[in-house]
């Protein structure tokens, strides 16, 4: 366990932002966790991450920050509960400690022949994370292949196993983001996935990008190397300009709010979806009303859109958490202005 004072965030945050916190403390196995947790308990502030890829710091932090230990060897956090003889059919379940590189474990299943993952190929974050975020992109969220989320109760120290039934998974929402913030230390991600490939290929360029290539039914391999390429080419590397991925979420709207955007924009995109309440709704692609009022590529300060997914707000270089914050304010309004839709932000602000 490492349990450090005055702590820099800058490498535990994809934005690059220098932030410190008064402490860090990251814990390797469910032992140290239980640890961790009796330290939370007599806390007055802490802060719960994983790999920074979902976080933007607009100050120093005067509290702990707590994170999983990250894994060298991703075989060494991931184990294989059953080879399919379940009630799953070919159910195969993997269980895989919380601070592992969540794409590297989608690397690990699809080369294992394991597979339900693939679309969620090259998103940022740890195993812990997807579970909280409830991550997704091309048509697939973690969701869809959690089976359950072990953690340690902080209150009590306890270990205890989580159904993802329990955890009111919703877009980019779970249970851990309300009622139980904070309540919960993960240690471990148990998914669900089949030993039969089921590719989805109907969203987004997915399949233009496959036909260019000559493939109509890739494999799971080819799907995944096709999705990361797609990923590379749209978003920016962290290392070379910060950022958090995705920093808005699709903004969902009712029929009517559709046909009033419909009528005005011949050849808006958009996705059929459910509501929260089994209604027909629409998800409209945030970065398309961001690029409609004109800001990809624009910088405002030290920060700015990314040229080629106005999704992904980035740091040119020595931005504050206040500059990221000012342009999203700035993008906020515009796009209230022009299209009456409130964007709400995927990233933790803290």
């Amino acid at each position: 366990m490492r349990d450090i004072k005055n702590y820099s965030l800058l490498e535990h945050n994809t934005f690059g932002i220098d932030a410190k916190c008064e402490r860090f403390i990251e814990y390797a196995s469910n032992e140290e966790t239980k640890t961790v947790a009796e330290v939370l308990r007599g806390a007055n502030e802490y802060l719960i991450i994983g790999g920074g890829s979902n976080l933007l710091l607009t100050k120093d932090y005067q509290g702990i920050v707590v994170t999983p230990a990250t894994m060298q060897n991703v075989a060494d956090g991931i184990e294989i509960l059953n080879d399919g003889v379940s009630t799953h059919n070919d159910g195969v379940s993997i269980r895989c400690w919380a601070g592992l590189v969540f794409d590297d474990v989608v690397a690990f299943a699809t080369n294992k022949g394991l597979y339900g993952m693939e679309n969620l190929s090259l998103i940022p974050g740890e195993v812990g994370a997807s579970a909280v975020q409830n991550i997704g992109a091309y048509g697939a969220e973690a969701k869809d292949v959690i089976e359950s989320i072990e953690a340690v109760e902080i209150a009590t120290g306890k270990v205890v196993t989580i159904a993802a039934a329990d955890c009111n998974y919703a877009y980019r929402q779970s249970i851990f983001k309300h009622e139980w913030k904070n309540k919960y230390l993960i240690t471990h991600v148990t998914y669900r996935l089949s030993s039969t490939f089921t590719p989805h290929l109907d969203y987004g360029n997915i399949r233009t990008e496959l036909e260019k290539k000559g493939i109509a039914t890739p494999t799971a391999q080819q799907l995944r190397d096709t999705i990361i390429e797609i990923r590379n080419e749209k978003l920016p590397d962290p290392k070379v300009e910060g950022n958090a991925g995705s920093f808005f979420m699709n903004p969902i709207v009712d029929k009517e709010k559709y046909q009033e955007l419909a009528a005005r924009y011949e050849n808006m995109p958009h996705y059929v979806v459910e509501d929260t309440n089994g209604e027909v709704a629409y998800k409209i692609p945030a970065g398309w009303m961001i690029d409609q009022c004109g800001w990809k590529g624009k910088t405002l300060g030290k920060a700015g859109v990314h040229a080629k997914q106005a999704l992904v707000l980035v740091n040119r270089g020595g931005a504050t958490g206040a500059d990221i914050t000012h342009l999203m304010k700035t993008i906020q309004d515009d796009v209230k202005r022009t299209f009456g839709i409130e964007l709400h932000p995927e990233v933790n602000i803290i």
